[in-house]
């Protein structure tokens, strides 16, 4: 009895050392690699780092709610998922309750593999899946054009989720699972346009976050990339955006590069909810970028857009 006993313990000891082990951050950093940092001497574009601030949307989550100046990126947005409730966080550049005392490196890492400066996990509401692909370069200069926003006070609360998701360390199973840490490569077969607009899709633009249906785990599903899922708040669809007749099929470049400057779509509609921001957001890119956007989405494969189950 005693053996089986010692025997037990001995396994949810390495169990409980294996699970540690797993989750670490630095267990993600040894299997995927460590992340490069732009060199000290290299003098980051702010131009360029407004550029993907728009294109990526920063707006739309981490502007304080109900405030018309968009630029203050104070959080508190109650994001609702299946999971629980997030709290979009304070990433202006105050000292405290911001970002104001990171590094590049530290938001390189952030925004690269989901880890704060004091080495906690973030949760995937925040799409590191996506900006994943942006350029240790181009991380920097957006980390540099955020430096120049205004300072905002204040924190968001804590998230509302139950167990055993409220369970951070477990999010490191999920990045070793999910993660890839791959920085997005051009594809020297196809137009510097389309390329463009695929990194910009796929990185900054977080496009596919949305727009597309979600595993168990809460995992994009790759064969429904861009093809539409059902609102992770509850509120209805998001459409496809691949050129289904379900989706964009049948539009033209300029038709969607339309609907990213004003909303307006070819049916002389125009968007509404969550879209409506980023739009506002989109509105802000070279008219050359929205057009590269628009390029690379229509080149994407058919997919049937998602139905609700009845």
């Amino acid at each position: 009895m005693r053996k089986t006993f010692a025997v037990l313990v001995g396994l949810i000891l390495l169990g409980v050392i294996g699970f540690l082990a797993l989750t670490s951050p630095s267990a993600y950093r040894l299997v995927r690699g460590e992340t490069s940092v732009p060199g000290g001497t290299r003098t980051p574009n702010i131009d360029n780092g407004r550029t993907l601030f728009f294109a990526g949307g920063c707006t739309s989550c981490h502007a304080v709610p109900n405030q018309e100046d968009k630029l203050r990126l104070g959080g508190g947005y109650a994001l609702k998922s299946p999971f629980g409730t997030f709290h979009v966080p304070n990433i202006s550049p105050h000292r405290q309750d911001g970002i104001g005392s990171w590094s590049t490196a530290d938001f390189v890492r952030a925004m690269r593999e989901g880890v704060s400066p004091d080495g906690r996990h973030y949760y995937p509401a925040f799409p590191y899946t996506s900006y994943q692909r942006m350029s240790p370069e181009d991380l920097s200069d957006l980390f540099a054009f955020m430096m120049t926003l205004p300072p905002v006070e204040g924190r968001a609360p804590d998230h509302e989720l139950p167990f055993p998701f409220n369970v951070r360390r477990g999010i490191g199973l999920w990045k070793l699972a999910f993660l890839d840490g791959k920085v997005f490569a051009p594809d020297a077969s196809k137009p510097a346009s389309l390329n463009r607009g695929a990194y910009l899709v796929n990185g900054p633009g977080h496009c596919a976050e949305c727009h597309s249906e979600r595993n168990a785990a809460g995992a994009l599903i790759e064969e429904r990339r861009f093809a539409g899922g059902p609102d992770p708040e509850g509120k209805g669809v998001v459409p496809n955006i691949t050129p289904h007749q379900s989706g964009i099929g049948g539009w033209s470049r300029e038709e969607v590069a339309t609907l990213l400057k004003t909303g307006e779509t070819p049916l002389f509609d125009t968007v509404g909810g969550t879209m409506g921001a980023v739009v506002a957001n989109m509105a802000q890119l070279p008219d050359a970028d929205r057009q590269a956007m628009a390029e690379y989405l229509l080149s994407l494969p058919q997919r049937q857009g998602f139905k609700k189950p009845e």
